[in-house]
């Protein structure tokens, strides 16, 4: 990035702007799940409105073991926090599944994604229920929305996203000028579902996909063919929702 504190201030002014027209006192929610784009997104929100008008809410499904970490940021920023266990309402609502659907089985995928989007359904429950009203917060970045690596209203929602133009690599560079917690920021990626890092499981390291991301070259012929195929599949959660427009 050609000037990262540019930038920084940049996000920060865009921020003011958007709750200038869509909340003008209202709050914004953020899931903190104690890995780098949380962690960004929350300081930047500090930065744009001051810690009393953010929000953190820690989701743990059960043990969360790096829940430290989301407790640290919360700590380091100085913001007001909530913490909800979605065990029991994940727990019932698979019981539920399982019971009303006895000729199918639940996919792993379908178990995996099911807790980003009853997480979703807290920050909005807690949104709603703010004092002035709450504006929840996406942090999804350029990498992850490159490739689908995010589950679709799950996640991948919220009212508006500071950082989806920005790589990982991008993402680092703006947690080291805001001077967060090194360990935070450079924490090893991984989405705390499926019991693998980031780069495991999509097969690739962030480093080689935001090359191709910024530069369109990938030595490797394979992973290129792997990353376009990604990207191709999951442009549908890029996209509005398709609508029919009668004629």
């Amino acid at each position: 990035m050609k000037n990262v504190n540019t930038e920084i201030e940049n996000i920060v002014s865009w921020i003011r702007d958007w709750f200038s027209e869509n909340g003008p006192s209202a709050s914004a929610v953020i899931g903190l799940s104690g890995g780098k784009d949380s962690s960004i997104v929350a300081a930047l929100l500090v930065k744009a409105l001051g810690k009393e008008r953010v929000t953190g809410v820690l989701m743990p499904n059960g043990v969360q073991k790096d829940i430290s970490d989301s407790k640290k940021i919360a700590e380091f920023l100085d913001i007001k926090t909530y913490t909800v266990n979605i065990a029991s309402i994940f727990d019932a609502a698979i019981s539920t599944l399982e019971e009303s659907t006895d000729d199918i089985s639940l996919s792993s995928d379908t178990r995996i994604n099911l807790a980003p989007r009853i997480r979703m359904s807290v920050l909005y429950a807690i949104a709603q229920s703010l004092p002035n009203g709450g504006r929840v917060a996406n942090t999804c970045n350029a990498s992850e929305d490159y490739i689908g690596y995010s589950t679709k209203y799950g996640d991948a929602a919220g009212d508006f996203s500071p950082c989806a133009d920005f790589t990982v690599s991008e993402m680092l560079e703006i947690g080291d000028a805001l001077g967060l917690p090194s360990d935070l920021v450079h924490k090893t990626p991984s989405d705390g579902l499926s019991g693998q890092t980031d780069e495991e499981k999509i097969g690739f390291s962030y480093e080689t996909l935001d090359h191709y991301i910024l530069t369109g070259k990938c030595e490797n012929e394979e992973l290129r063919k792997k990353i376009d195929r990604l990207h191709k599949l999951n442009l549908h959660k890029l996209k509005p929702i398709p609508t029919y427009s009668r004629s």
